[in-house]
């Protein structure tokens, strides 16, 4: 059987696309803070019980099981706010919150799709974590029976909800924000938002399987 947390896997999740965007290199040590860490524990607790369920379970009954924990990890408007950008003022209030819709089913959707076997790997949330800027990357990892573990670091940033995940980094560097950023922008220039609230339902059918439409 293939690994389900492999390297392409693990890109789709961080949000599809060839190109790959870093973080800026330019970061400090920071003292382990159990707050900004606890987004990522109710996270990677739900990924968990994702993962254990595995496809014996159908997709939607996955999803309602993992949604309520990616919408508290997650400060899913910011994030859409920072990968939108300054067009984000321009979209009526309606098609905003159909898009953060579309966007939070996205988010579920991927984490699903990916995490979805349980061949003894685990999660751990490893002990340094670093600061850029005002926010904290709380590291992770995957680890494999056989296979090096993966790297998944956690940007948390804290807010009037207290400290939520504003971006997802691969191998520690690689950003889902600047990724998804790139792909979104374009759809937008194309075909403003509906065509990316349409974007985003297709790819959410096709994680589903179809059973999410």
């Amino acid at each position: 059987m293939s690994n389900p947390f492999s390297r392409r896997a693990l890109l789709r999740t961080l949000g599809g696309g060839l190109a790959a965007a870093s973080l800026p290199a330019i970061s400090s040590p920071a003292e382990a803070t159990p707050d900004a860490a606890a987004p990522v524990a109710t996270l990677n607790n739900a990924l968990a019980g994702v993962m254990k369920a595995g496809k014996s379970v159908p997709f939607p009954e996955r999803f309602q099981s993992l949604a309520p924990a990616v919408e508290k990890s997650f400060d899913l408007v910011a994030i859409l706010r920072l990968v939108v950008g300054p067009r984000w003022a321009d979209i009526p209030p309606e098609l905003q919150a159909k898009l953060l819709d579309e966007f939070r089913r996205f988010t579920v959707a991927s984490y699903i799709a990916n995490f979805d076997d349980d061949s003894g790997e685990h999660l751990e949330i490893l002990p340094e974590t670093r600061q850029i800027g005002s926010d904290i990357v709380v590291e992770t990892r995957i680890v494999f029976r056989k296979d090096d573990p993966v790297r998944i670091d956690y940007v948390v940033r804290q807010g009037e909800g207290g400290w939520r995940v504003v971006d997802v980094l691969l191998d520690g560097s690689i950003s889902r924000v600047a990724v998804q950023r790139s792909d979104f922008r374009r759809i937008l220039e194309i075909g403003g938002p509906q065509a990316l609230i349409a974007s985003l339902r297709k790819k959410v059918a096709a994680l589903s399987g179809g059973t999410l439409t």
